[in-house]
């Protein structure tokens, strides 16, 4: 069997992915972990990666380097999304990643993150062939993608990130209601547009990936340790994902952060995040949405297990 391994380079969280494969559909995972370092942190409105986030980020990646290394790994997929793919300084961002830690990091565009994501998706739920819109909530950005089976129907990708909504409209702490409202306005505008965008989407499931569809679940279901079997699959309604971010956004951060098992890293994000799910709900028409534990960084290893596949 081949070992892979897949880094997911996000604007708020850095993942890492390693696998044993022994066919181009199934694999064993041997090490995963993940590390929130806020790499989009102050992207914007200079559109250039910061000093701090970049020498965070840096440090996660060597650190994943040598994992990698130390599991023997034969095939390396690192992607960078929305912070890394919006900055003017991404060129040099990706040399000091490679200077630094020998990876070689591919920015790769929304489509691209939208199309790993349904990959890593399907795989995980065990998707059949019913009509689903995936949607990925990152921290620079939101992606949806509509797909009937393996047959993707539409891809958009938007500017709708919950480290951006948060920068930008939760100055409060608590947050007030006038600054949800501001989050609500903003994203039911790009939504609006979004959902011009998409054919009819009568019939389809609404699935939710990233941190804070899943973090929603594992509180949901009253988790003191994130457990990814329990998540995954896992469906939150309109009224309780209501109730949910009225219990979030109604304490200040310090409360909030010790909900279990909110990561201290999440904890400022979570209520951008859960007003971005209950805003896109309403204008989509959906009454729940199911969760996905697995998203673009299964993706991209399923898809570099299929480029080099292990010899039999």
């Amino acid at each position: 069997m081949a070992v892979y391994a897949a880094i997911d380079v996000g604007t708020n969280t850095l993942r890492l992915l390693v696998a044993e494969a022994a066919d181009a559909h199934h694999f064993t995972i041997l090490h995963q972990e993940q590390t929130i370092a806020r790499l989009g942190e102050g992207l914007m409105p200079s559109r250039r990666l910061q000093d701090a986030p970049s020498r965070r980020g840096l440090a996660v990646l060597k650190g994943f380097a040598e994992t990698t290394r130390r599991f023997k790994v034969q095939h390396v997929a690192a992607a960078a999304t929305s912070a890394v793919r919006e900055a003017s300084n991404r060129e040099e961002f990706v040399a000091a990643v490679y200077q630094e830690s020998g990876l070689s990091l591919q920015v790769i565009d929304g489509n691209e993150e939208a199309r790993l994501t349904l990959l890593g998706v399907r795989h995980g739920l065990r998707l059949g062939s019913g009509r689903v819109l995936a949607m990925d909530i990152g921290g620079g950005s939101t992606e949806f993608v509509l797909a009937r089976g393996e047959t993707i129907e539409a891809m958009v990708s938007t500017g709708l990130g919950v480290v951006k909504l948060m920068e930008a409209h939760l100055k409060s702490d608590p947050p007030s209601p006038d600054e949800l409202a501001a989050i609500e306005q903003v994203v039911a505008n790009r939504v609006g547009r979004v959902r011009d965008a998409l054919p009819d989407l009568d019939g389809t499931t609404l699935i939710g990936t990233a941190g804070t569809p899943t973090t929603l679940a594992a509180i949901d279901l009253g988790l003191s340790v994130y457990t990814p079997d329990r998540v995954d699959g896992h469906r939150l309604s309109m009224t309780r994902t209501r109730q949910l971010l009225h219990m979030l956004a109604t304490r200040p951060l310090a409360e909030r952060s010790t909900i279990p098992p909110l990561e201290p890293g999440r904890a400022d994000l979570i209520v951008a995040g859960t007003t971005l799910i209950m805003t896109v709900m309403g204008v989509l028409g959906y009454d729940e949405f199911m969760v996905s534990d697995s998203g673009l960084r299964e993706g991209l290893l399923l898809d570099l297990i299929g480029r080099y596949p292990p010899r039999v």
